[in-house]
């Protein structure tokens, strides 16, 4: 009978990109094995696509006082004969989890809960970035190769979208709890006509209530395009294989953007480490200021590809 094997991992969006690559590296060090994903429902689509998992479940991420949700996600866990588990959150939650396993039948488990039978023990865990996080805490599992993630496989077609080339992605959104994180709009669209101005059409992604983002940067730029609320993850990473340049936030389609090999530039505040969480590719830029207002646009557009 083949081993079953369980990966966890949660979110958010760019930490699942990012995963990608130890996914990979499991499947390929397990390659007889079932392999389940559990992960959060806005996720689970993107992982089913991959080549890496057989079956995906959804963490409906119940509260701890919620005992009847706590029993539910125990027995199915239990129910899944899991020979080893790679604890790729590494949160108090996924941590948790290890828990839920009977103390005398535990599936091997790469993770931080204490008590694991394959802990990442190495102290300076918190201070390295996630990708290189990631591929140590495999290591220490038995799994020596880690490749870089990859996405050939998300595929879409985006011709329904009509863009004129050569075009640019713009990226204003983020996280609604973390607007620090957000460089201002009117700065998007200040950039919005200097790359009008090189012949590029500014096209902007994001999330529908990210809506009024666009429109500001369009009240700059009229010849923005605004796909907000219109574009699934295979269509944010088609467009970026599309497109000239891309330019956003720390949010999780620069992920996909860096990824594909986009020419991309990210922009962080104080709110976020880009040595610890910023996408990696040749094309990547990174850009960092305490207060994201205190960037101008012509430092940004500084960064862009010739025309």
């Amino acid at each position: 009978m083949a081993d079953s094997i369980l990966v966890i991992k949660l979110g958010a969006l760019g930490d699942v990109i990012q995963a990608l690559g130890p996914m990979a590296a499991i499947r390929a060090h397990h390659s007889q094995a079932r392999i389940m994903a559990l992960t959060a429902k806005a996720f689970a689509p993107l992982i089913a696509a991959s080549p890496y998992a057989d079956e995906v479940w959804i963490d409906a991420r119940p509260a701890f006082w919620n005992l009847g949700g706590i029993a539910r996600l125990r027995t199915r866990l239990r129910a899944g004969n899991f020979s080893r588990v790679y604890d790729l959150q590494t949160s108090d939650r996924s941590s948790f989890y290890f828990r839920l396993f009977p103390s005398r039948a535990r599936p091997q488990w790469s993770g931080i809960a204490r008590g694991c039978s394959h802990p990442h023990a190495n102290p300076a865990r918190d201070r390295m970035h996630t990708i290189d996080r990631q591929a140590d805490q495999l290591a220490i599992a038995g799994i020596a190769r880690v490749p870089p993630p990859d996405i050939a496989w998300l595929r879409a077609d985006i011709a329904r979208f009509a863009l004129p080339r050569p075009f640019g992605l713009l990226i204003p959104g983020g996280s609604a709890r973390r607007p620090e994180k957000r460089w201002p709009a009117a700065r998007y669209g200040e950039l919005a006509k200097k790359l009008a101005g090189r012949g590029l059409t500014p096209v902007v992604i994001g999330l529908p209530e990210e809506a009024p983002l666009a429109t500001e940067i369009a009240a700059i730029c009229p010849t923005v395009r605004d796909l907000t609320g219109q574009t699934s993850l295979a269509e944010i990473a088609a467009l970026a294989r599309a497109a000239a340049v891309a330019v956003g936030n720390d949010t999780g389609p620069m992920h996909l953007s860096a990824v594909v090999g986009c020419h991309s530039v990210v922009l962080f505040s104080a709110a976020s480490d880009p040595a610890l969480c910023a996408p990696r590719g040749a094309r990547v830029t990174v850009l960092r200021r305490a207060d994201l207002a205190a960037l101008p646009a012509i430092e940004v557009a500084a960064t862009l590809p010739a025309a």
